[in-house]
Order: structure tokens, then C-alpha cells, then sequence
């Protein structure tokens, strides 16, 4: 008697059950049966079983790599998650996908943050997966995995790698980045040598894992809890710790409950969830990468970032978490103090409490698991604040009609209302070549410009805005200067510095036409960044001085110099942004 061929579930009727596990997304052979009897057929051939491919299959995105020791743990999380999803019933699959380092990356990893999406997204829409766990930590890979299954839009969860653990020179706690540049500071300025310096850059990385302080991956693991994104207490746990591999473990196992239950992340991805995440990138003191991305994830579910409602809601939002470079802890010790847990039960009164998790509970349910607080003193209390109003504020004016930032938790509080004469550097060689040039026409009170490291102008937005205090100046014990450009800057990094000025010098924005002599303000209090020449006098200047925006002949420098939008919609592509505008977030 001849067997039938196996069931596919293809039938597209309208009561056609949607195909799931082995038989989601069949390669495309003509024959439907046919296709799913030779992906069997190839996947047993590493071993499987029909009852294992019978479940639902959760696919685990690697990040792993030689070139990314942030990612050093990923094998072990790896194994974990597996475990979780097999004891919650689910079949385990981990592929591979782009995994992008902050110091490995050139031209800078913003540039390929926007590739890694791509990346994660297809990779997610071509192989059969009910839902994904995404496995990311360093700077740019938690927004480029939450960018790409925003699109992708089937059941995600995010499992962040966890940070580094502290070390210690000549007695002092140190770690990476904060204390990578202030020792860096002092070796410029002559404060110690060359042998400190080497003895120092053995112990400010402790051990695998992202950045021990409030830097861009701290920040962007902090944000996706806050947006409902990774179970609870999944931004805190260090790389190398037991909590570290419980939090794997149950996230594989929610990555079956999310798939039995279709929880996809567009029910995740909420208005109510991006205000959560905003209210908590102003009251850790994140960094000002992190408005970059929520742009950037926000635009892929159809949502626009409102920067003047966004800087309302930081004057209304102090800094409580007591963590470099706004404070003096490390992520360890946030952790230890509870984690999200404790910074969320302090900004209660202030957050979405209906906004829907990865758990399938709303965050006030889960505040509510959480149980009460403890002492401690990393998360301050409204009362006693780190800083009175949020880490970051917006700044507009005729130098950035678009707008531009300033992390004011991390800059010199005498520096925030400022006038000076601009010394100009109008690419990063430019500023590389005459920095440290005894010849420099520079002091103290004035205003550091650098062009042309926008997300055309680099390209890719490098992190180059944390300009370095002149040699002479440093020699002769200066500490801070106001300095301004269209580029971003490390979270890690501290100082009075304007970043993100819109339009970008590389397409013509005002920044362009700024010269050596110019006088500039800067007004934190009002919101202000302004260049001192009347407006005839800009215009005649960009009449004289046309500007030809950067292209290429091929490849994905030119896909990127053609696409990639500016710093307020998240420097994406124009083409992965969603089709339809659901409104701006903040709401009013």
C-alpha cells in the first residue's frame, strides 16, 4: 500500500491553519510537499528525530566571535538557552549572524550596525523559527537584533551577554571605558608614563563581557528591559556570573511560551513600552547613543522619536542611578543593589505601567513579582538625585535646526552656559594632524568644532565627538572644553560636548560654514546652540561654499551614503524604516 506524502500545511485557504516549526517559510521548489520532505531529510542527517522536529523550533541568533570579546560568553549562553527551551518543550537551533565590536570595526561599528539588522532580519525570515532568542550585548548589536525582529515581526526575546567584571590598579577599582579614557587623559597630560599606561591597560577589562559602566552596551541592555523585551532582570547579571546563565536558561524557556502563545514583538514594541524606555535612558544617565537606536527601532514600527517632548520629559526625570561616568559605580555593583528592578520601583510614578513584556504580564504585574526594595545606594531616591533633571538634554538653535544633544549629567556644570571663539577642524585627519600642534591657536575658553563625522561624513557617525583636550592645554592641567560636532560619542566618555548636530556638515547643515573665529553659545538652561553670524552672512557663505554630499561607486558604502537617514530618525536606511507612520513618542 503506498503511503502518503507527508502533510505541509500549505493550503492557502482562508482556514488553513499557518504553517509552523519545520514547515514555516518551505524553500521554494515547485512542490510544497516535496520541499519539506528534503529539508527532513537533510536535517536528519545531523541526527534528528521526527518527535524533535515535531516541536516547536526556537531559533538562537550567534553573535560569537574571535574579534568580539564582549560576546566571549556566547557559547555558554548558547548552551543554556538550549537547555531552557528543551525543558519548556521546544526544539533549540542557533545560527550565525554578523557580530559587530565597538574597537574592532572600521570605519566605526555604527556603520555596520545597519548591515547586522539586515542581517538578522533575513536570516529570521528564511529559516523555519516559531520564535528567535537574540543573543547581543556590545554597542551596536542589541539595536541592530532588536531592529531586524522588529521587521522581521515574528516572537523575539533579547539575551543580553552580560557586562565585564571591575579590576584593580595600584589599589584602584578600575574598568573599561570610563577609566579607559581617564587614564588615557592623564598619559596625555603627562600625569604618568608610559609603563603605567601599559600596567593600567592589563586590568581595566577584568573579563569578558560589555563595558562595566553606563556606556552604550549598559545602556541599550538597561533599554531593552525597559521596553519589555528580555525577562526580568536581564540587564544586570555580569558576563561571567551563575545569574548570567539562569537568565539564558529562562529565556529559552519563555522563547516556547512566546511561540505557543504568537506574543510577537509588535506587541512589545508599543508607544507605551518606547516611553518606558525613554524615561529609563534619562534616569540611568545612558548614553546618547541610545536616543540613536530607540530612533532607529522606534522608526522600524512605524514610530517617530519627539525630541522636545523627549527633553520635557527629562526635566521632569532626574538622574538616580549612582553609576561612571555620571556617577562612580559599576554595573556589578547595580546588580547587586537589584538591578532593574530597584531603578523601577523608584521611577514608578513616572512609567507605563499597561505596557505588555516578553513574559506576557504588563511591567506593573511584573514590578509587582518583584517584590520590595532593599538598601542600598546605587539607585537614589527622587529626594536625593545624582543630577536634577535627566542625563541628556535636546539642543536647537540656528547651528543645529534639527537639533543636537548633551549628556549635561556627564559634562562641567561651569561649561553649560558658554560663549567662545570656535577653533575649527574640518574632518577627524584634519583634527588629527593639528591637536597636538604646539602652534595651535587655542585656549581654555574656547569652543572645539569638528565637521564631517556625521552619518554621511565619516561615514557612519563615528564616535568621534569626545574631541581630546589640545596637548597644551592638557599639559597645563585642563580638564574640560565645550566641544561640538555632528558625530556621537562613547557612553562611556564624559565632558561638555554638543554631539548629533542636524543636519550633518556632510549634506550642507549649517555646521559647514562654521569658521575659525566664529563666535558660538551654548545654553543648556535654554535649550540653545547657537552660531553667532546673522543669517545673510550663513547664507552667502553656503553660496560660496556649495556642498557635495559624499557617494561611491559600489558596494555597501554605497547602498549606505545613498540611504542612511540622519541622527533624529535613528541613522537607518531609509528603505528598512517602516512604510507607515503610526505617530511620534514620546505622546504629549
Amino acid at each position: 500500500m503506498t503511503s502518503k506524502p507527508p502533510s505541509t500545511d500549505s493550503s492557502n485557504t482562508a482556514d488553513a491553519p499557518e504553517p509552523t516549526g519545520m514547515k514555516k517559510g518551505l524553500t521554494s521548489y515547485g512542490d510544497a510537499g516535496f520541499s519539506l520532505f528534503l529539508r527532513k531529510a537533510f536535517i536528519k542527517g545531523a541526527g534528528y528525530t521526527d518527535k524533535a522536529l515535531d516541536r516547536p523550533v526556537i531559533g538562537i541568533a550567534n553573535t560569537g566571535s574571535a574579534y568580539n570579546p564582549c560576546h566571549g560568553n556566547v557559547t555558554q549562553l548558547i548552551e543554556a538557552v538550549k537547555r531552557g527551551v528543551m525543558l519548556a518543550g521546544g526544539l533549540p537551533m542557533d545560527f550565525p549572524t554578523i557580530s559587530v565590536h565597538e574597537s574592532f570595526a572600521a570605519p566605526t561599528s555604527m556603520y555596520l550596525r545597519n548591515l547586522m539588522s539586515m542581517d538578522t532580519e533575513e536570516m529570521i525570515r528564511a529559516q523555519p523559527m516559531d520564535a528567535v532568542v537574540l543573543i547581543g550585548g556590545c554597542d551596536k548589536t542589541v539595536p541592530a537584533q532588536l531592529m531586524g525582529a522588529a521587521s522581521a515581526g515574528i516572537p523575539a526575546i533579547q539575551l543580553i551577554t552580560g557586562s565585564m567584571l571591575t579590576g584593580s590598579h595600584r589599589g584602584e577599582r578600575v574598568g573599561a571605558c570610563t577609566d579607559c579614557r581617564r587614564y588615557w587623559g592623564k598619559f596625555r597630560a603627562g600625569e604618568i608614563d608610559a609603563e603605567e599606561t601599559a600596567a593600567v591597560n592589563n586590568q581595566l577589562v577584568a573579563s569578558v563581557g560589555t563595558c562595566s559602566v553606563m556606556g552604550t552596551a549598559s545602556t541599550m541592555a538597561c533599554i531593552a528591559e525597559a521596553l519589555g523585551m528580555t525577562v526580568p532582570g536581564g540587564a544586570s547579571p555580569p558576563a561571567v556570573t551563575a545569574d548570567r546563565i539562569r537568565v539564558a536558561e529562562e529565556t529559552g524557556a519563555r522563547a516556547v511560551g512566546m511561540a505557543h502563545e504568537k506574543l510577537t514583538i509588535d506587541k512589545i514594541l508599543t508607544p507605551e513600552a518606547f516611553e518606558n524606555a525613554m524615561r529609563v535612558l534619562l534616569a540611568i544617565g545612558g548614553s546618547t547613543n541610545g536616543i540613536v537606536h530607540l530612533a532607529a527601532i522606534a522608526g522600524r514600527v512605524g514610530l517617530d522619536i519627539d525630541l522636545k517632548a523627549l527633553d520635557q520629559m527629562g526635566r521632569e526625570t532626574p538622574v538616580l542611578l549612582d553609576l561612571k561616568p555620571s556617577g562612580q559605580h559599576y554595573m556589578e555593583d547595580f546588580h547587586k543593589a537589584g538591578g532593574m528592578a530597584t531603578l523601577l520601583r523608584e521611577l514608578k510614578p513616572l512609567l507605563r505601567l499597561d505596557a505588555l513584556t516578553v513574559t506576557g504580564r504588563t511591567l506593573g504585574e511584573e514590578m509587582a513579582l518583584a517584590g520590595p526594595g532593599y538598601a542600598q545606594d546605587v539607585v537614589r531616591s527622587f529626594d536625593k538625585p545624582i543630577y536634577p533633571q535627566g542625563g541628556i538634554a535636546v539642543l536647537y538653535g540656528n547651528l543645529a535646526p534639527g537639533g543636537a544633544i548633551i549628556k549635561q549629567s556627564a559634562a562641567d556644570a561651569k561649561l553649560m552656559e558658554h560663549e567662545g571663539r570656535a577653533v575649527v577642524f574640518e574632518n577627524a585627519e584634519d583634527l588629527a594632524l593639528r591637536i597636538d600642534a604646539d602652534d595651535l591657536d587655542v585656549n581654555a575658553d574656547d569652543i572645539l568644532v569638528l565637521k564631517n563625522i556625521g552619518p554621511k561624513g565619516a561615514p557612519g557617525m563615528p564616535e568621534a565627538g569626545y574631541l581630546p583636550i589640545p596637548l597644551k592645554l592638557a599639559r597645563a592641567g585642563v580638564k574640560d572644553m565645550v566641544r561640538i560636532s555632528d558625530g556621537r560619542m562613547s557612553g562611556t566618555a564624559f565632558g561638555t560636548i554638543v554631539l548629533h548636530v542636524t543636519p550633518e556638515s556632510a549634506i550642507g547643515g549649517p555646521l559647514a560654514h562654521v569658521k575659525n573665529g566664529d563666535r558660538i553659545r551654548l545654553s543648556v538652561k535654554n535649550r540653545e546652540i547657537s552660531l553667532l553670524v546673522s543669517a545673510g552672512e550663513l547664507q552667502q557663505r553656503a553660496l560660496a561654499n556649495p556642498i557635495t554630499p559624499p557617494s561611491a561607486d559600489r558596494g555597501y558604502r554605497k547602498l549606505f551614503l545613498q540611504t542612511v537617514t540622519q541622527a533624529d530618525q535613528g541613522v537607518d536606511f531609509d528603505f528598512l524604516r517602516s512604510p507607515e507612520t503610526k505617530g511620534l513618542v514620546p505622546r504629549k
